[in-house]
């Protein structure tokens, strides 16, 4: 059994550091040394949430995803990645950060469990379910050509009015991302309606293991996606300020 787990980055520093070294020797392999959202600030940051994919007793990580919430200090790595190429997506982010903005970033998984669906499918759909949690409205995505497809099932749109209709070259120049963004993490008006069931179930239970039957393979996973000390998130003010301050 694969456990999907999120947590703040905060609240559990070793695990954060797991999931830096596993991404960090992902994108070595594909040749891959400075990434925005590489960095390893996030793992201090009160802004940021993580989704870590692991064995059933925590010894092994098979892979992960964060969510980085804008916070009025940190640029998101979409920012980073793309504004020294077209600097519109400092103000479409800032129009947004209005009613609380995030992005998915950082998704990588392992050989171990390469061809599951454990990257593309459910870290982009786990991370969709945990931004309701956390008072998202939407939430931007910088997409590799293969991540496109599913990140639209679940209610994703290309940004086509930046960049290339949208592309850049990134990492580096031989490489296209694409940048993307969810307008309504709540309702998901565009999403699938396969994908929009299944996130609305696991937003109505965080906690329960499903059988997925995914390329032909069946594939057990317990999702534990109930955050815990939300509380302190809901007390620093981060999304309030945002809105207070635009």
């Amino acid at each position: 059994m694969i456990t999907l787990r999120a947590f703040r980055a905060v609240d559990d520093y070793d695990t954060c550091e797991k999931f830096m070294l596993g991404h960090r020797a992902v994108l070595e392999n594909i040749g891959v040394s400075k990434l925005s959202s590489a960095k390893d600030e996030w793992m201090v940051s009160p802004a940021v949430f993580v989704i870590i994919v692991e064995s059933e007793d925590r010894s092994k990580v098979y892979g992960g995803a964060r969510v980085h919430v804008v916070d009025g200090k940190l640029q998101l790595p979409i920012e980073e990645a793309t504004g020294y190429l077209d600097d519109r997506i400092y103000g479409i982010v800032k129009e947004h950060a209005v009613t609380g903005t995030g992005e998915i970033c950082g998704l990588w998984n392992s050989r171990e469990v390469a061809g599951m669906g454990i990257g593309s499918v459910f870290l982009t759909r786990a991370c969709v379910i945990i931004s309701s949690q956390i008072c998202l409205q939407s939430l931007f995505a910088l997409c590799a050509p293969y991540t496109i497809k599913m990140a639209q099932s679940v209610g994703y749109h290309i940004i086509d009015h930046i960049g290339k209709n949208g592309t850049f070259y990134y990492p580096k120049l031989d490489l296209v991302a694409t940048a993307m963004i969810l307008d309504d993490v709540k309702t998901l008006k565009l999403a699938d309606e396969e994908e929009r069931e299944k996130i609305m179930s696991l937003r109505t239970n965080l906690q329960q293991v499903r059988k997925e039957l995914l390329r032909g393979k069946e594939i057990e996973l317990d999702f534990h996606l109930e955050i815990a000390n939300l509380d302190a998130w809901y007390a620093s003010g981060i999304i309030k300020n945002l809105i207070k301050d635009a």
